[in-house]
């Protein structure tokens, strides 16, 4: 790990790789990835292009053979963005589709070998997908809504935080901010990866009071309320808060010399036995001294605002007894010149020369260039070898993994106040807590700890005693408790054909195979009370009380009044005999046989547009392509029927509907007209188990209603609930002037200061609200196909607008072809005017995979797929 290269490669990059290795070996783990980017550039070590990795264990005390063939821990890089670039982690907001579209690839494949191995031969899907900082959080929400697998989240830093940080430096104006650090792109997968997480891990107990109460979607005296319904059995009304976990970093002592006996006297004759020569690094800081054998101060940090690094040397400088007593080391990271840093870690550093250069501290400063991962236990031993002192001064520090590591060797430790080491400082008590923005406080900590050799003492002895408490294993078996109390999910269908690829294309076994498999079960009742929907009384899926048998029950309810509305009231006998009859003719299987997939997810002003545009393409695709096609809209599947009824499309060239904005997915059936009022399609109730997760049900509807009312009350007759197109698990609602309702940043923020987790999308042209489950959208809809069917995302080619419906920008990024038609969707322009965050932060339009046609007319589009190699010249 080349930590202190960049901004990016900090203690969060040891943290996670460490905690992969540490939990690889623990009891009841077979298998742990860890997902990351795959990098192929010449500034960058070779390794970084390394598909897998294996982390291999500290301790050889088990075997391979003992564990299994897969077993372990491993790195595993995700082919996504630039392919030959390393870029910073503020700049890799637009390629997360792809990441998440690869990594659910490796996923399938990895889950299919381990069935092969361990089993049965039925796939095994991960127990809980774990994501680290806003960005792998965003990326985990997503993985975790396909796979049905239980999320869990740890922040490292927040974005809100940091907002706030860099609002009170002054330097920079908000508009700046965002434009430097994409802040509101960042604090918005926060806000996600609070929606969609069982857990949310955090070092200390400041992490949750102070930076995550600031999110819009986590309120510390609401979540305490929440769980103590769930505790005396009450309905919560649809509200959900994740569960707040603090289990503080570990660390690995392999590296570290016991302390036993005399501590002290131990550790010098250890340190000082001739037969050991003295470690390179310890020569390069030395050489810095004019007297080397003066306590050393040591501060190790990036040269980073945040890292207050320039206050503390300010301290030395103008404190002339703690010069006279002790050096001063600041191991900033790595550099070759500081013409090729970063402008801000560049800035810091010249800064900090300067005060060296202002202050006359040559020969009492030391501030190599260079230093080994490996090389730091060396520079921690140095400073307790001197007697020395570890400092902290951060304006705020997350958790301080460095405070841990200087305690191990036997380092006091001065800290900033302000974040986790005020826990470890409790747990420890082996230094002293400071003011990062008081220069004098500063000062005065260090010269008592360096000047009070009893005080230091014992400070180096409670530090030693009490540091077992931070060590991976037992990081490792509370972390594992925490996720034994989730509910187990996982993709609920149980395929009796695990293999994807069947080189019998439109056999009528495999049809029959598959729709049995589909788990459509038409056998639910049709006649009982409308659903309360989902998840009522219940706070997450830790604290479920139902069985499985209740949650089934749920779910017959839950799809009850959409089953109604699909099949226009039709009873459940002649809807199966309409299934049986028609299950040579069914379309399922014919997804993975399809060279390519057309989707067409165009928002159209108008139904007559929508037909237009399908039909266009259609003729476009030609007969002489294998291809397939699946409509992906906002309307209901009611109004789908119609629309393909007036433009004269038969429902059966389609093999999938995505409609609702992807709160419901249909598959096309054949019907006769004797059969009555029927629709003919069916519904994919696996689809529904999926994003039923944190659905608000009709608690979240009576909110929705109060909410409209509020609306209507101020602004006149604006908004309405619309009860002819809404379902089990999609709440619509007439928008009479979308000028007069706030936009969809706004009402996003009011359900999550209410704990009710949805995904809120304007459409049609600003007439109508959808409002789904958190991880339901037409984006997510085409990832659950993959899975479920093995349809290749890679030969998906997705028809759009220039602009769409709110959820818009989830439907242009990811491994499958985007063509942008020309001149239509532009009048949805006015839905993306208020937005958090510039759509150009999220959307690569000079990405390879989006083509933009001159028109949308028959010429055009052929001309695309052109482009594209879909059809030949």
């Amino acid at each position: 790990m080349e930590l202190g290269r960049d901004s990016d490669t900090g203690g969060q990059v040891k943290y996670v790789v460490e905690l992969a290795r540490a939990l690889g070996t623990m009891p009841g783990v077979y298998r742990v990835d860890l997902l990351t980017r795959q990098v192929s550039a010449p500034d960058v070590d070779w390794s970084y292009a390394e598909p897998t990795e294996m982390l291999s264990p500290r301790t050889k005390e088990t075997s391979m053979q003992e564990l299994g063939e897969s077993s372990g821990a491993y790195i595993i890089r995700i082919p996504f963005g630039p392919k030959d670039k390393y870029i910073p982690k503020e700049l890799l907001w637009p390629h997360i589709p792809e990441f998440v579209d690869h990594a659910l690839s490796h996923i399938r494949q990895m889950s299919k070998v381990l069935g092969e191995q361990i089993g049965g031969g039925q796939p095994v899907w991960p127990v809980a997908i774990h994501g680290h900082y806003a960005d792998a959080g965003d990326s985990a929400a997503l993985l975790s809504g396909v796979l049905n697998v239980p999320m869990l989240f740890t922040g490292h830093s927040l974005g809100r935080d940091k907002l706030e940080q860099l609002l009170k430096q002054g330097r920079q104006s908000r508009e700046e901010i965002n434009t430097t650090y994409k802040i509101m792109r960042r604090i918005e997968a926060e806000e996600l990866s609070l929606d969609a997480s069982e857990i949310v891990i955090t070092s200390t107990r400041q992490e949750i009071e102070e930076q995550w109460r600031l999110y819009d979607g986590f309120d510390p005296v609401l979540e305490r309320k929440l769980r103590a319904r769930i505790k005396r059995g009450v309905s919560c009304h649809g509200r959900f808060m994740p569960r707040m976990v603090v289990i503080p970093p570990g660390m690995e002592f392999h590296h570290i010399v016991p302390h036993g006996g005399d501590m002290d006297g131990d550790v010098e004759r250890n340190e000082e036995n001739p037969t050991s020569p003295d470690p390179p690094i310890w020569s390069e800081i030395m050489h810095f001294f004019s007297n080397p054998r003066k306590p050393m101060i040591l501060a190790l940090a990036r040269p980073d605002p945040k890292k207050n690094i320039t206050t503390l040397v300010k301290a030395f400088g103008e404190c002339r007894p703690l010069r006279e007593l002790a050096n001063l080391t600041l191991i900033m990271g790595n550099r070759d010149s500081i013409d090729e840093m970063s402008g801000t870690n560049a800035s810091v550093l010249l800064s900090v020369l300067k005060l060296i250069d202002k202050y006359d501290l040559y020969g009492q400063v030391a501030y190599p260039k260079h230093h080994k991962q490996c090389e730091v236990p060396d520079i921690y031993r140095l400073a307790a070898k001197t007697k020395g002192v570890f400092i902290n001064p951060a304006f705020i520090e997350p958790f301080g993994l460095t405070l841990i590591e200087a305690a191990a060797h036997g380092l006091p430790v001065v800290a900033t106040k302000n974040g986790g080491p005020v826990d470890i400082h409790r747990v420890l008590d082996n230094g002293l807590l400071v003011d990062p923005h008081d220069q004098q406080s500063i000062a005065d900590a260090l010269l008592k700890l360096v000047s009070d050799k009893q005080l230091w003492a014992r400070c180096r002895h409670n530090g030693l005693k009490n540091i077992h408490l931070f060590s991976w294993p037992e990081h490792c078996k509370t972390y594992l408790s925490r996720i034994a109390m989730c509910k187990p999910r996982q993709p609920q269908w149980q395929r009796s054909d695990v293999e994807f690829e069947n080189p019998e294309r439109n056999s009528p076994g495999d049809s029959l195979r598959d729709i049995q498999d589909l788990s459509l079960n038409l056998k639910l009742s049709l006649d009982g009370e409308k659903s309360e929907g989902a998840g009522n009384g219940t706070l997450d899926n830790s604290l479920d009380i139902d069985d499985s048998v209740d949650r089934k029950s749920k779910l017959e309810n839950a799809v009850l009044k959409l089953s109604k509305g699909a099949t226009g009231g039709v009873e459940k006998a002649s809807l199966m005999e309409k299934a049986d009859q028609n299950v040579v003719g069914s379309g399922f299987p014919a997804m993975r046989m399809r060279k390519y997939i057309f989707v067409i997810a165009v928002d159209c002003d108008s139904v007559s547009d929508t037909s237009k545009i399908i039909r266009t393409i259609m003729e476009a695709a030609g007969k002489e392509n294998p291809v397939g096609f699946i409509l992906s809209t906002s309307l209901s599947i009611s109004e789908v029927h119609s629309l393909l009824i007036s433009g004269s499309i038969s429902p059966l060239d389609f093999d999938a509907f995505i409609c609702n904005s992807g709160s419901d997915v249909y598959y096309p059936i054949s019907s006769s007209s004797e059969e009555g009022p029927a629709l003919p399609f069916v519904v994919d109730l696996d689809y529904q188990s999926h994003i039923e997760y944190r659905w608000g049900g009709e608690g979240l509807r009576k909110t929705l209603v109060r909410w409209a009312t509020s609306v209507n009350e101020k602004k006149g007759q604006t908004v309405a609930e619309d009860e002819s197109r809404s379902t089990a698990h999609c709440y619509a609602f007439k928008v009479k002037d979308f000028e007069l309702v706030p936009p969809i940043k706004e009402l996003r923020k009011l359900m999550r200061i209410q704990a009710l987790r949805c995904h809120v999308v304007y459409c049609q042209n600003s007439t109508t609200l959808n409002v789904i489950p958190v991880l339901a959208s037409r984006a997510q809809a085409l990832r659950y196909l993959y899975i479920r069917w093995g349809m290749e995302l890679s030969n998906v080619i997705v028809f759009a607008g220039e602009c769409g419906d709110t959820d818009y920008e989830g439907l242009l990024g990811g491994v499958h072809k985007t063509v942008i038609l020309k001149g239509i969707g532009n009048n949805a322009l006015k839905l993306h005017s208020n937005r958090s965050y510039p759509l150009e932060h999220v959307l690569s339009f000079d990405s390879p995979n989006i083509l933009q046609a001159e028109g949308c007319c028959n010429e055009d589009v052929r001309v695309s797929l052109r482009k594209l190699g879909v059809i030949k010249e």
